[in-house]
């Protein structure tokens, strides 16, 4: 069954996608660009030695505020919210009651202005929903969905974002501040989804499109679509909701312990007191209580190993996984992928067969991410 176009929502830059070629397509309930006449592979390329410009205002904008928003807020994510510094801003995760993955998500400690969220499009709704049910008496939460978002990625992204906003280059990976564009106020982040340097531009949506042609106007900045930022994010070795994490997955299992500080884990000041915390902490505890692990994965030939393939032990074994991202990497011209395997099968170097078409492919199990971010730390 197919979307119509007249029932999918419209960012404010959609006829500007339009005007610019881009082959639309449903995403997120949205009518979105998957690409642009250059094509996925010069989108892709362009972004890792110039800078892309990627329209994300699909995702959902919205803010926390008053006296106890932060202490709220981190009693639905297992990261540390109280201690972010005004300014900074952190991956988190937000849990169902049994340690599930609601979503993932960024926030950012803005000050006297509360946190600043951003939510995965196609879970906005159900996310605003389950924030303001579990602390909505707790502080303010305002919905921010009307604002536009837009992505500016690349090595030479803060040259043209500069030239616009002169001291945005100030700004160091995960950092935020708000900024005035011809009388229009922007809050921009130094991060993004593609390993590469960049920032995500939270503005009006008034201001998205003459915002956008600005920065278009910039001999560094070309448009790209989903399907580039969908190559980008996996080569980076990051999870996508809904394909490589979900609500059947938990933080270990995932691999994502990384982004639980150590003060809301076993030990820590502030340890649990999250959703699914009992279940989520003894699996980072002992691994081994994950009965599966999130791995990278490299193909041996060239043949590309797509989303819900199934992984076998090789030379015929049982099946063990199945693949949750996959795809031939433009930058490493060989197929990788991510997936889920028991642990004993996760160990670097491990080989286990994919089923493509009914034949099984060679992998190897391997480091992630793919290919190393370039993320500017100062």
């Amino acid at each position: 069954m197919t979307t119509s176009d007249d029932t999918l929502l419209k960012t404010p830059l959609h006829a500007l996608h339009a005007e610019l070629g881009a082959r639309m397509v449903p995403f997120a309930g949205y009518s979105m660009p998957v690409q642009y006449p250059a094509g996925l592979m010069a989108e892709h390329q362009h972004t890792r030695t110039a800078a892309g410009l990627f329209d994300v205002s699909h995702m959902g904008q919205l803010t926390l505020s008053g006296a106890n928003a932060a202490l709220a807020f981190e009693s639905l994510v297992p990261a540390d919210v109280i201690g972010l510094a005004p300014g900074r801003q952190r991956y988190g995760l937000l849990l169902a009651d049994d340690g599930g993955i609601l979503d993932d998500l960024m926030f950012v400690n803005r000050g006297d202005d509360g946190l600043f969220v951003i939510v995965n499009g196609a879970c906005k709704n159900a996310d605003l929903a389950h924030i303001q049910q579990r602390i909505g008496g707790r502080c303010q939460v305002t919905p921010q969905f009307d604002r536009a978002l837009l992505a500016l990625q690349g090595p030479q992204a803060v040259t043209a974002l500069e030239a616009l906003l002169p001291g945005v280059g100030a700004l160091v990976f995960m950092t935020g501040a708000a900024f005035d564009w011809r009388g229009h106020a922007l809050f921009i982040t130094r991060s993004g989804y593609t390993g590469e340097d960049g920032f995500e531009i939270s503005l009006p949506a008034d201001a998205a499109e003459p915002f956008a042609r600005a920065l278009l106007a910039r001999p560094e900045v070309k448009p790209v679509g989903l399907g580039a930022r969908n190559s980008l994010r996996l080569e980076a070795g990051l999870c996508l909701y809904g394909n490589d994490i979900d609500t059947t997955t938990t933080p270990a299992q995932a691999q994502l312990g990384w982004s639980i500080q150590k003060v809301r884990r076993t030990g820590g000041a502030r340890a649990g007191g999250f959703p699914g915390a009992a279940r989520v902490l003894a699996q980072l505890d002992d691994p081994a209580q994950a009965a599966r692990r999130r791995v990278g994965l490299v193909a041996l030939q060239r043949v590309p190993v797509r989303e819900h393939a199934a992984l076998h032990a090789a030379d015929g074994g049982p099946a063990i996984g199945e693949v949750t991202s996959g795809l031939l990497s433009p930058t490493l011209q060989q197929p990788v992928a991510m997936g889920y395997v028991p642990p004993e099968f996760a160990t670097l170097g491990q080989r286990i067969d994919a089923l493509v078409r009914g034949k099984p492919v060679p992998m190897e199990v391997t480091a992630l991410p793919f290919v190393p971010p370039r993320y500017h730390r100062g």
